[in-house]
């Protein structure tokens, strides 16, 4: 169905159109054409920032945190907070995969959820100055945009569309939470590692997925020896084409058929929070006193990725 049958309206009411519009048919056109350009270049700006929740945000919004992102890359197993500590950065995946770890007083760890390019890690330290409730570790390495929390926090005063974000980002992660704790309660271990599997492979988007046995086993919450024997049994099933010490071939698939139905309604969901209902400003306001906006922002002048190294506040993740 034409919604704007532009085309129709010019030729065949040409005298109307311009009457009730006040523009010339060659006025419309340039406006049409200029409006596409406009629309295109939105379009490809977030494409290149590579993280969603940055990507909604109008730009005037996005504009406040331009200037005080910065890219890095994170190696696999560097924890960025461990629990118990202060939240010192803010980061926004865009192929990287952080794993929210809660220890456990035996000695063991949990992943309690996987983090990627559709949120954050560290923004609730926003809201108010807390310790980390959990250890925040990367399990697929990757890049980030970085931000300290002041800096995030001053924007965020003077965005509603930012607040909206946190926002947005709340819910996506108790839809994880929620849904995850009752996956864990009803369905079998091969089904949960299939899910995880098929999270992983959206984030990445390859077929051979860069996950030691450690990391599977913290994701599923059991010892590596029932690791190996459900990867077997997904193996076996031709889920699994092959499996390594540090990474996981799959077919994707036979994968679907495996994993239980929590997958497509927990991605599902996330995806309405973060792309459908988007994020709604209820009016933008003034930059802070002596801000200039950046326009051009981080992402138009080739992407400057640092490595996340121990210095820069990573370290290595001890063994769980």
């Amino acid at each position: 169905m034409e919604l704007f049958p532009l085309r129709r309206i010019l030729s065949s009411r040409r005298g109307q159109f311009v009457a009730y519009f006040g523009l010339a048919p060659r006025q419309v056109c340039a406006a049409s054409r200029a409006s596409v350009l406009r629309s295109s270049s939105v379009m490809e700006r977030r494409s290149s920032i590579g993280n969603r929740l940055l990507a909604a945000l109008p730009p005037a919004d996005l504009d406040l945190l331009a200037p005080h992102l910065r890219k890095i890359s994170l190696e696999r197993d560097a924890v960025l907070v461990r629990s118990g500590d202060l939240v010192e950065q803010i980061y926004f995946p865009c192929t990287a995969l952080i794993a929210f770890v809660m220890d456990m007083p035996n000695g063991q760890a949990v992943a309690t959820t996987m983090i990627g390019n559709e949120g954050a890690a560290g923004i609730l330290s926003t809201l108010r100055s807390i310790r980390s409730p959990m250890t925040v570790v990367v399990r697929v390495a990757g890049t980030t945009w970085q931000i300290s929390p002041a800096r995030f926090h001053a924007a965020l005063a003077h965005s509603h569309a930012l607040g909206s974000a946190v926002q947005l980002h709340m819910r996506s992660l108790l839809v994880q939470f929620q849904h995850i704790a009752a996956c864990n309660a009803l369905h079998s271990v091969e089904a949960r590692l299939a899910r995880w599997l098929l999270q992983v492979h959206d984030q990445i988007g390859d077929d051979t997925l860069p996950l030691t046995q450690e990391t599977l086993s913290e994701l599923l919450g059991v010892r590596r020896t029932t690791v190996t024997h459900v990867v077997h049994k997904l193996r076996a099933s031709g889920a699994i084409r092959s499996n390594r010490r540090s990474s996981i071939e799959v077919d994707r698939p036979r994968l679907e058929t495996a994993a239980c139905e929590c997958y497509e309604i927990m991605r599902g969901r996330i995806d309405r929070i973060i792309s459908a209902e988007g994020i709604r400003s209820s009016g933008h306001g003034a930059p802070p006193h002596g801000h200039r906006r950046s326009h051009a922002g981080p992402w138009t002048n080739g992407d400057k990725v640092h490595a996340h190294t121990r210095g820069a506040g990573a370290e290595r993740s001890r063994s769980h």
